[in-house]
């Protein structure tokens, strides 16, 4: 059973205070906030929508706009994932990790498939045209997740435009994951040892157009927020996770970097061909709302960057006119492409 717990509160007195009396309180249930004098608002934060990817229910109490009490009520998505893998082949589970984060699923592919590929002992065989398209996808998926971050936040906040324009170039991403995947969503790309199929004719020259494209796009979106009076008033100092919670809490991504602290495992602990390449980790000093909207927006100009820096390396070319692989020789591991195949598999 959940435990009322304390959010984030400035004064060190309110802080004790209160931790005092949740200990006291012991474990309880949703219904168990109560404000009796009726001083303070009890609220239901989410779930949105029954349809609604990704929810859960907080049971707030607010004194304002401070949060004094959070009880969460969690398991909407609860599907057993681990349990189904029991009973697949490492292949058959791929198309499972696409619903862990459908916002990256491709992301989710190669962070599954570099998983067991460590098992095998494989991940230094894999070709060097496969690593740089999956770094490719990786932060395409990154790009998309924040844009998507960044629009959603705005409009909460009223700002509608900021909304639009980073659909738009959202939008851009998921034409170039049908054109590589077949699907706008749930992908399954990535395959153990490689990826489902190379690159299309042109896809690589539509990721330098797109590029350039977004590099506009989040200009656009820095102009509108970064020095807006009313955006800075409702993000700053807001929402504040000091580096210590931070880490207690076990948060991750731009979450963590935001409360200062420059981990990214893309640097701490690289993978696939991260080592060659040459990029920057962002890194937030507040801990606020301001930062993590901060450290996102250079997230996305560093994986342009990066994206940039593997088309003009990818082994082969746009087109891999010298025919490089993008799985490993191994027929245990890697099933043999269709067209050399005598008889039915």
């Amino acid at each position: 059973m959940a435990e009322v717990r304390d959010i984030q509160i400035n004064d060190t007195a309110a802080r004790a205070a209160l931790a005092a009396e949740n200990a006291a309180a012991g474990p309880g249930r949703v219904d168990d906030l109560q404000d009796m004098q009726g001083e303070k608002m009890v609220l239901n934060m989410g779930p949105s929508h029954p349809s609604t990817h990704g929810v859960l229910r907080i049971l707030l109490e607010m004194d304002g706009e401070t949060i004094t009490k959070a009880m969460p009520d969690i398991g909407y998505l609860h599907r057993g994932d681990e349990k189904i893998a029991e009973n697949m082949t490492y292949t058959q589970f791929i198309p499972y990790t696409d619903r862990l984060d459908y916002l990256a699923p491709l992301a989710n592919n190669v962070a599954y498939a570099l998983a067991v590929e460590k098992l095998l002992g494989i991940e230094k065989n894999l070709p060097a045209r496969c690593q740089y398209i999956r770094v490719i996808c990786c932060e395409l998926a990154r790009i998309s997740s924040h844009l998507l971050g960044v629009g959603c936040f705005a409009m909460d906040v009223g700002a509608l435009t900021v909304f639009l324009h980073t659909f738009t170039e959202r939008e851009k991403i998921y034409n170039l994951c049908e054109s590589l995947t077949g699907a706008r969503f749930t992908t399954s790309y990535t395959r153990i040892g490689g990826v489902s199929r190379d690159t299309p004719p042109g896809w690589c020259s539509a990721v330098r157009k797109f590029l350039e494209e977004v590099v506009v796009n989040i200009d656009e979106t820095e102009t509108l927020l970064t020095r807006n009076r009313i955006w800075v008033d409702r993000t700053r100092d807001v929402g504040v996770i000091s580096k210590e919670d931070a880490l207690d809490y076990g948060l991750t991504g731009p979450n963590l970097r935001g409360s200062g602290v420059d981990y990214d495992l893309r640097k701490a602990q690289p993978y696939l061909i991260y080592p060659e390449l040459k990029f920057e980790v962002p890194v937030g000093s507040v801990g606020d709302c301001y930062d993590r909207y901060l450290v996102r927006m250079e997230e996305m100009r560093q994986s342009v960057k990066l994206v940039h820096q593997c088309l003009d390396k990818i082994p082969g070319g746009f087109d891999n006119a010298s025919k490089e692989p993008v799985n490993v020789s191994d027929g245990k591991i890697v099933m043999p492409p269709k067209d050399k195949v005598l008889t039915s598999m």
